[in-house]
């Protein structure tokens, strides 16, 4: 491990954030002096962030810890574009009002990892959709774009993937590295910020940003990229069979982000400890040394102290007593996650299937029906083996409600209404 001066960059490298970074040493000095307004850009393309997303703002909160200043920037010009990195065809093109109403939603998460104020390292946050919807034409092809070789730009991963698999690129989309570069250049104008971070499928607009500096005269850019997010066993992180890990609460519960973290696979347990979690590394260290059975209480550890940081103590304790109920108690806690159905419609009965979709334990249909063969649902703790079972009224527990599972860790209530 490097020996840095900053506090900042030691943390980030000890809790496993670092994979790039364009001058490690010029910004190592910048750091060690209290000196580096850093930011990372959220496009507003849905109305939470996700997994991601948190790994980002962590870095964000380490850099606030060591005396520097973070700036979250808001993507209200550059949702617009649509970012065309990692994606096989274009985002689908957001209205104004559907990206205000994004951007309004997930504002509140960065507050949870973040002190906002107008102190020397509080966190700022700003939207570039005030500068880059005011941008003129003509103007901005001379005086940024004259900086842009097209050569270059063929070259980034965003743009040659989609080209060698010959899949269509929009000339907006082209544009997208453009605005990210030219973000970085107007907030070093703007906040004196020098350094931008994000994931390193973002190095090269990154970068992009740094040289658009140099050209436009601001003083040295920084870049610093955290790795991609991948489990143990290679799979994208963050993702369920519900979709995306949000952080929004009303997008995803509190209980279900407990859960994500209490099924963690063993071996990546100490390394998302030291990622999505603010405990100390003496204790990390401590946890790291459970090895068999006893590891399972290093991922409720992890599962608290994550869900402590972004919902509150009282919600992290409220989803570990209901998994504590439900797991180790068997019975049925009112806090797991509930879905609501027309009395009506269980009267006529519901198939199984469509249940555990409606449920969003599993995505389709056909899903289902695979895990039913391989005995991984239950109704009322029953395994289902008949893919034409109907639930009806008949179903229902002494509580009121139907309990599904899919395996023995993730469970949804219906409850007719």
């Amino acid at each position: 491990m490097t020996a840095f001066k900053s506090d900042f960059l030691n943390v980030l490298q000890e809790r496993g954030f670092i994979h790039q970074a364009s001058d490690f040493e010029g910004l190592d000095a910048l750091a060690a002096k209290g000196e580096a307004t850093a930011y990372v850009g959220y496009d507003c393309t849905a109305p939470s962030l996700h997994i991601g997303n948190f790994l980002t703002m962590m870095m964000l909160h380490w850099l606030q810890q060591s005396g520097n200043k973070p700036i979250t920037l808001m993507g209200g010009g550059t949702t617009m574009v649509g970012d065309p990195s990692g994606k096989d065809e274009t985002r689908a093109i957001r209205t104004v009002a559907e990206i205000e109403a994004n951007k309004a939603s997930i504002r509140g998460v960065f507050a949870k990892v973040l002190r906002y104020g107008s102190g020397a390292s509080d966190a700022v946050m700003l939207d570039n959709a005030e500068w880059l919807t005011r941008l003129n034409w003509i103007e901005m092809l001379r005086d940024i774009g004259k900086h842009f070789s097209v050569n270059r730009m063929l070259t980034m991963d965003s743009v040659r993937l989609r080209l060698e698999r010959e899949q269509e690129m929009s000339f907006i989309e082209f544009n997208y590295m453009v605005c990210q570069a030219y973000d970085f250049v107007e907030l070093a104008r703007r906040t004196g910020c020098r350094l931008q971070m994000g994931g390193s499928d973002q190095w090269g607009n990154i970068i992009m940003g740094v040289d658009l500096g140099r050209r436009m005269g601001t003083p040295q850019l920084f870049a610093l990229t955290t790795p991609l997010l991948t489990t143990a066993s290679g799979a994208k992180m963050g993702k369920t069979a519900q979709g995306a890990v949000w952080l929004n609460a009303d997008q995803f519960s509190p209980y279900d982000f407990w859960q994500y973290w209490r099924n963690t696979e063993d071996a990546d347990v100490v390394r998302f400890l030291k990622l999505f979690t603010i405990l100390p590394m003496s204790e990390i260290d401590k946890l790291a040394q459970l090895k068999g059975a006893e590891i399972n209480e290093a991922k409720k550890a992890l599962a608290d102290a994550a869900t402590t940081l972004l919902h509150g103590a009282e919600a992290a304790q409220q989803a570990a007593d209901t998994a504590r109920r439900t797991f180790e108690e068997g019975t049925i806690a009112e806090n797991l996650p509930t879905v609501e159905i027309p009395h009506s419609e269980l009267e006529a009965g519901i198939g199984v299937l469509a249940s555990f979709v409606k449920a969003g334990l599993v995505a389709s249909n056909g899903e289902a029906r695979r895990q039913i063969k391989g005995g991984g649902l239950r109704v009322n703790d029953v395994a289902v083996t008949d893919e034409k079972m109907l639930l009806k009224p008949s179903e229902l527990t002494p509580e009121g409600v139907i309990k599904l599972s899919f395996g023995r860790k993730r469970h949804v209530l219906l409850k007719p209404a």
